[in-house]
């Protein structure tokens, strides 16, 4: 499983768990309705072996969580389900698509569009300050705080 560092940075314990390039993908699958086992295997056509790592550290830190199930004449296997934590990443694959779309575009266009669920407006991905009003990028500072030594 993967080994948090042990670091006052929180972008560096973060990347402890979620850095590998297998897990958004994973993570992605997940927001789209993928919960076993065999989807996750078949839509990424990932190795088993490296699958089952990248589900294992995403259950031990709080992201995943099984849940048992079984289909009729089968033995029993787990599903693979976001927890309240992993559902906020959806902030952070919005963060990466919305980054991807504007620099890496594919020419045929973003394989998804971001909406608002009731009325299909468009949304993007920003900061956003205690008065819930957006704050262009350019004017959040990322302050130090004494928790950080270096």
């Amino acid at each position: 499983m993967a080994k948090v560092p042990d670091d006052p940075c929180s972008i560096a314990r973060s990347l402890g768990v979620l850095g590998e390039r297998w897990t958004f993908l994973i993570l992605r699958e997940a927001f789209q309705g993928q919960t076993r086992f065999a989807e996750f295997r078949d839509r990424l056509r990932i190795a088993p072996d490296v699958l089952s790592n990248r589900l294992g550290t995403l259950v031990e830190y709080g992201v995943m969580e099984t849940v048992p199930y079984q289909e009729p004449g089968a033995r029993s296997r787990f599903a693979y389900v976001l927890t309240p934590a992993g559902r906020e990443l959806s902030v952070v694959l919005g963060a990466l698509q919305q980054w991807g779309d504007r620099h890496l575009p594919w020419p045929e266009g973003p394989s998804m569009l971001r909406r608002v669920a009731d009325t299909d407006r468009p949304v993007h991905v920003g900061f956003v300050d205690d008065h819930g009003r957006e704050v262009p990028p350019a004017e959040v500072a990322m302050v130090r705080t004494d928790a950080y030594p270096g």
